[in-house]
């Protein structure tokens, strides 16, 4: 280690044992301006803060990492690597810490997408650290409003089959992620806002010990691709008392996820809550024990939803729990979209007519929605469309009640879906009845056995 670096973690044991003289342990505190970081929201601080984050990780006993109020740090793309000796906390301090207050301690990144370079798909990088706590109240802002331009850009040339018009004002390279944890255990992201992502916010990837929670992540409806919280491969994931509302879904859940809990969340506008979608590029995902309650929903597309790919793909979505709800004004309070809801409320006939595209892979069973309630902003406020030869099966609703914004009547749509209600339901249910006690042969031996399917998480 430099010389300089030493004489910091030096000095910052030293003024750690006196901030913090009843500690059981002995912390180093570190700051930015350690570094050498500006912090006028101009220069480019991200030696300083990968200087910072080398010490930090060096060092013999555990860490707060200060990023100091009332600045403004620009930090390029970068990588923070582990495993790291000790415990780290990333404290992005505030002058006043409370919602919808000014807050400082900022970090922003580049404002123009061609800053980034090539090829950069993310921005904070996070790559096999454990026992990391980025708390404080600051601000981490994405500032991609110039990302979101370009991809509208493409999407209006893709609709006008123009490839060539004004092709350079268009994005080269998909937006990218912003702050991304990839192979991590034990993070703990609380207490700050995310804001402007180019395009998902706060992204978990193969991470466990998870918890997000007391944050503000926010970015304008229209923002494409600006995902709340993204957790893909992830497990024993607590996600609560957030308010998140961005262009895309509040939270998503994709891959290979188990033991994932999502609490006192306030989500919309946005895509709300999203499982999937499952089996894309012929994937097998296992998606099961996911809970999610106290939720409140509101002008955004979906409300809970269930989604995998139309053909291909495997695994499944079960053991999942939708509980304690309110919905307001949401276009799809409730829905399964198993690749077919481009055609569902169609007539009888169509739909013998798609009978025949071969089999579905994503399973969906043991879903179930207790005590939900509110308003949809369209006739349909649940449904449930299922593949013909995966159906989905165990399906219940329990005590849910969705009326029409306006008070105009609303329906269920079914397709291929089985389960039971039970209370009050409204729209009336249309699953169909099934065997909750199903009779399963077993082909070796040419004997039957019983399934109890109403077990649930």
């Amino acid at each position: 280690m430099a010389p300089r670096a030493e004489l910091l973690l030096l000095a910052g044991v030293v003024v750690a044992a006196f901030l913090l003289p009843d500690a059981a342990e002995s912390r180093i505190l570190l700051t930015l301006d350690d570094f050498g970081a500006v912090g006028d929201g101009v220069a480019d601080d991200t030696k300083a803060f990968a200087e910072a984050w080398k010490a930090a990780c060096t060092a013999a006993n555990n860490v707060i990492l200060n990023v100091p109020a009332g600045k403004t740090f620009q930090i390029w793309p970068a990588t923070f690597s582990g495993p790291c000796r000790n415990e780290i906390k990333l404290l992005a301090v505030a002058d006043a810490f409370f919602w919808g207050g000014q807050i400082s301690g900022d970090i922003v990144a580049p404002e123009s997408p061609e800053d980034w370079g090539k090829n950069q798909s993310q921005w904070l990088h996070f790559s096999k650290v454990e026992d990391l706590t980025v708390t404080g109240g600051g601000i981490i802002d994405g500032r991609g409003q110039q990302w979101w331009a370009q991809s509208s850009c493409k999407d209006k040339l893709h609709r006008e089959h123009d490839h060539d018009h004004d092709k350079k004002r268009c994005a080269t390279q998909p937006a990218p992620k912003a702050v991304h944890f990839e192979d991590c255990k034990g993070i703990s992201v609380r207490g700050i806002t995310l804001q402007n992502s180019p395009q998902y916010h706060l992204t978990f990837t193969r991470s466990s010990n998870i918890e997000a929670n007391y944050l503000r992540v926010t970015s304008p409806a229209d923002s494409p691709n600006t995902v709340g919280v993204h957790l893909v491969d992830s497990y024993n994931v607590h996600v609560m008392d957030d308010l998140i509302s961005t262009g895309d879904d509040c939270v998503s859940i994709v891959g290979n996820c188990t033991d994932v809990r999502l609490r006192a969340i306030s989500c919309g506008p946005g895509h709300g809550i999203s499982i999937g979608t499952l089996g894309e590029n012929n994937s097998t995902d296992y998606v099961e024990k996911i809970k999610v309650d106290t939720l409140f929903i509101s002008d955004a597309e979906n409300g809970v939803r269930v989604r995998t790919t139309k053909k291909g793909g495997g695994g499944f979505a079960r053991k999942v729990k939708f509980e304690s709800i309110v919905m307001r004004n949401v276009t799809n309070p409730i829905i399964i979209d198993q690749g077919r809801t481009d055609h569902h409320f169609s007539d009888s006939s169509s739909d013998r007519n798609m009978t025949e595209e071969g089999p579905r892979g994503v399973l969906v069973e043991d879903i179930n929605y207790i005590d939900i309630r509110g308003t949809s902003a369209s006739r349909h406020a649940v449904t449930f469309s299922c593949s013909d030869a995966a159906p989905c099966h165990h399906l219940k609703m329990n005590n849910v009640n969705l009326t029409r914004v306006g008070g105009h009547k609303v329906k269920a749509y079914c397709r291929r879906a089985f389960g039971k209600s039970i209370g009050t339901v409204v729209p009336e249910s249309c699953l169909a009845k099934e065997d909750f006690v199903r009779k399963v042969k077993v082909q070796e031996s040419g004997r039957s056995e019983e399934e109890d399917g109403d077990e649930e998480y």
